[in-house]
């Protein structure tokens, strides 16, 4: 998931980061409110993670511009508030759900998952040919052998699997996998392939991620 954690708090803002990021998020930080809604609706994000004591502008005004533009994307609201009136009011404001602080990064973890379930329906169990990914367990099977992915390995991977048969671009693979801070003109999406293909393609009998000369990847079971 491409994730926004906009949190005034710079060690927990890193905390966030640093753990979400180890599960193969990608995930982008801001420090305020003042450019947070206008880079919430100008980047593809999956979920927003929402602080609502921000400087600059409060997460409440943060939180309206977001559903005034895109009101189906998915936003936490984490803060210190605690009351009962603070979290009917944050969940009024558009939230659609509620952590207070102190918080434990596995809840964190597990409820972004359920959110990222919720709106449009969204397989479970992904497949092509004899590929299979479990994108609740995060279990990848080929022709029903378990196949080891590291994070990053497998956002990839699911990535490429919910836009199967279509050609992505590498511009919009690291738009999806990889967070704003990425370096463009590196050659970590070649690598991150290349080892896709070695543990999914090696082995078995027909290829499936396929390099297109000029525009980018496909995972297809087509022929050639």
């Amino acid at each position: 998931m491409r994730v926004l954690v906009i949190e005034d708090d710079r060690k927990v803002a890193s905390f966030i980061q640093a753990g979400l990021a180890q599960e193969g998020h990608a995930v982008d930080v801001l420090n305020d409110g003042i450019d947070a809604g206008a880079q919430a609706l100008s980047i593809d994000y999956d979920i927003v993670v929402l602080d609502l004591m921000l400087p600059g502008r409060s997460g409440f005004q943060v939180l309206r511009d977001i559903r005034s533009r895109k009101p189906t994307l998915p936003v936490i609201v984490l803060t210190a508030k605690s009351s009962l009136d603070e979290r009917v009011a944050g969940l009024d404001a558009g939230a659609d759900d509620y952590m207070t602080k102190p918080f434990a990064l596995a809840e964190l973890s597990a409820r972004l998952r359920a959110l990222s379930r919720r709106g449009a329906p969204r397989e479970s169990v992904l497949r092509v040919a004899d590929l299979e990914v479990d994108t609740i367990g995060r279990k990848v099977r080929r022709a029903g052998t378990p196949i080891e992915l590291k994070p990053k390995e497998y956002a990839l991977l699911e990535f490429l699997m919910r836009n199967s048969d279509r050609p992505v671009t590498k511009a919009l693979i690291i738009e999806h996998v990889w967070d704003i801070h990425f370096d463009s003109v590196s050659n970590v999406v070649e690598v991150h392939i290349n080892s896709l293909r070695n543990k999914i393609d090696k082995g078995f009998g027909l290829p499936l991620i396929r390099t297109l000369r000029g525009v980018g990847y496909i995972l297809t079971a087509e022929p050639a």
